[in-house]
């Protein structure tokens, strides 16, 4: 279930829905990861993912301290894999983390279509 923080009047007894979102992708990356490394019987004791959503300004944005809404959603995410892996295997697999079913979703962007029932 999610829930809005106490500073906007939530309960703050959940996730956010930036959290959820985030969430989602850390664990489809891990997945995907996961699922890539046993395929390729590799030497892995775990995989962890960390996403942190925050709003940032684009690089190239002119007046961006006069605009907030100049600014765009970022999620930030850090892969760590504990394993003995050659440095061309972990680059290797930070191109399948980019593969995930989420990540592809939401690089491409995504029309939402709002209906009334």
């Amino acid at each position: 279930m999610a829930d809005e923080p106490l500073a906007v009047g939530g309960t703050d007894q959940g996730p956010s829905p930036y959290g959820l979102l985030s969430a989602s992708l850390a664990a489809c990356t891990t997945m995907t990861l996961h699922l890539y490394a046993k395929m390729k019987h590799l030497a892995i004791r775990g995989i962890q993912v960390e996403v942190r959503h925050r709003k940032v300004h684009e690089p190239d944005c002119e007046n961006c301290e006069r605009d907030d809404s100049a600014k765009v959603d970022r999620l930030e995410r850090t892969i760590h894999i504990d394993g003995d892996l050659t440095d061309e295997v972990r680059a290797r697999m930070m191109q399948i983390a980019d593969r995930c079913p989420v990540h592809r979703t939401l690089a491409a962007g995504v029309r939402i279509v709002t209906r009334a029932s």
